[in-house]
């Protein structure tokens, strides 16, 4: 395969970035998309040029680090895949591929295609944890819980953080990420005695970093490489209102 990038390139946070053009020959359609960018990068390395800057970890749709807007889509335009899982198959041989940033205020970039991420670690840190003693794990029927409730809370704990449904929405909303963190506690016994005062903490902290509101368009869960689906919202908003009476 051929092919054409269009890649965003900014060398700091405070410089001004702009599309540059790439021709890469040779691709295997077997190749996951950031293997593509690897070879990529090996021969602007040994051309004396600055390879392209991208997050990635454990390439395994696991980790959340690998993000990108590929053809306007965060992750691409195959529903439920991290970028990492992209593989170059589903590219028409000689197609032109757009790669860009998350584009989002609390999401600064860093280089290229690297942006700041720790504002979701915030809002991790203002309540998504249990504050109970760490111990043996209790046996598995000493704390019942309703089948759709266990069920919703792992949905809801797949989230995965990698910040695809602020890239996706129009008003920069954190609300698919925070409802996730805060859905997959409050349905569990565990969660239950900081319920309120986590779902008030992460949503103000929420909104402390810059984030925009919901207004449920749908493109978070649309673009969401692990499906997260839109009531978890609904959810948080529940916890929220009910907490802040």
């Amino acid at each position: 395969m051929n092919l054409t990038l269009k890649v965003w390139r900014q060398k700091g946070p405070k410089d001004e970035g702009r599309m540059v053009n790439y021709r890469v020959e040779d691709v295997s359609p077997d190749m996951s998309f950031l293997e593509m960018l690897d070879v990529l990068n090996e021969r602007l390395i040994l051309e004396g040029d600055d390879p392209i800057a991208f997050d990635h970890d454990c390439r395994e749709g696991i980790c959340g680090m690998c993000g990108m807007v590929i053809n306007g889509v965060a992750h691409g335009e195959q529903v439920a895949t991290t970028t990492c899982q992209l593989h170059m198959r589903h590219f028409e041989d000689n197609a032109v591929i757009t790669i860009e940033p998350w584009r989002a205020a609390p999401f600064p970039v860093v280089k290229d295609l690297v942006v700041d991420r720790s504002a979701f670690d915030r809002i991790i840190q203002a309540g998504g944890f249990i504050s109970v003693p760490a111990g043996s794990a209790p046996d598995a029927h000493s704390l019942p819980v309703k089948k759709v409730d266990a069920d919703a809370a792992f949905d809801a704990a797949t989230c995965i953080g990698c910040g695809a449904c602020v890239a996706a929405c129009p008003n920069g909303s954190a609300s698919l990420f925070t409802a996730a963190k805060i859905t997959h506690l409050s349905l569990l016994p565990q969660g239950q005695p900081e319920r309120d005062s986590r779902a008030v903490a992460m949503v103000e902290q929420m909104d402390a970093e810059g984030f925009g509101g919901c207004t449920n368009t749908g493109e978070c869960t649309a673009v969401c490489p692990k499906g997260i689906p839109l009531d978890t919202i609904a959810q948080m908003n529940h916890d929220y209102l009910r907490a802040a009476k």
